[in-house]
């Protein structure tokens, strides 16, 4: 069962402008859906003592942009909601792990940034990339899914995989710091 839905919401990154109602409406989508999800496949899984949940977090799970605080505070849920399922449906032989993509250039994020066509939308995560010539496409993120949902992952569960190339592993600001004092 793969929980995938997901929403930002507004694009109000101030917490003291920021929506109440937004909130609210990130979170019913991203975290009770989700909730509600596994709910119902573990209702179908226990019983049968086997089974693999997967959930889409996001790189904001492991390190802060500047996203809305609900976007953000929901992918923090569902790395919690994963790893409290993990412990709990273990025991009936059901995996439950969850995938933290970057960013993808995807019609949603071109929206968010602008409406950016695709190419320019690429170059712009490339610099500040921390695996240089690659670039995150959808099939890389479904390939982790595959993977996880796969028997070759048969012991892996309550994991938040970075789908990242390793920008979590980065401190951005001192890159932008360091460029700064020798321009």
């Amino acid at each position: 069962m793969f929980n995938n839905a997901g929403i930002t919401g507004d694009s109000e990154v101030r917490v003291t402008d920021a929506s109440t109602e937004d909130f609210k409406r990130v979170f019913d989508t991203n975290v009770l859906g989700g909730f509600l999800g596994a709910k119902y496949a573990a209702r179908a899984m226990v019983p049968a003592k086997k089974g693999c949940i997967l959930f889409t977090a996001s790189i904001v799970s492991k390190i802060s942009t500047g996203l809305p605080h609900a976007y953000k505070a929901s992918k923090h849920a569902v790395v919690g909601l994963t790893k409290s399922l993990s412990v709990e449906l273990g025991e009936h032989g059901i995996r439950v792990n969850c995938i933290s993509p970057n960013a993808i250039v995807t019609p949603l994020f071109q929206k968010a940034i602008g409406n950016f066509d695709k190419k320019k939308g690429e170059e712009m995560l490339a610099v500040s990339s921390v695996l240089k010539g690659t670039v995150l496409e959808p099939e890389d993120f479904a390939n982790a899914a595959l993977y996880l949902a796969s028997d070759e992952a048969k012991f892996i569960s309550g994991v938040n995989l970075p789908v990242d190339g390793g920008y979590s592993l980065s401190n951005q600001s001192w890159k932008m710091g360091f460029a700064a004092l020798f321009e």
